[in-house]
């Protein structure tokens, strides 16, 4: 897989995610809570990869 996200867009995905799980174990996100998890894992997912596949299908390539 071809990396095609960027270092700031990586950082900022990284804040997100952890700021949805800080959310979720201090009570703060009662019913979407699974949704949120899980787009935080995807998140998580592209920081650690460096791959976005929504990015790869729209064309999108913030990795410069």
């Amino acid at each position: 897989m071809e990396r095609n996200v960027g270092m700031v867009d990586r950082v900022i995905r990284a804040i997100v995610a952890l700021l949805i799980i800080i959310a979720y174990l201090r009570g703060m996100l009662p019913g979407i809570a699974g949704l949120l998890l899980i787009v935080s894992g995807a998140l998580l997912s592209s920081v650690m990869s460096g791959h976005c596949p929504l990015y790869a299908k729209i064309g999108v390539n913030t990795n410069r």
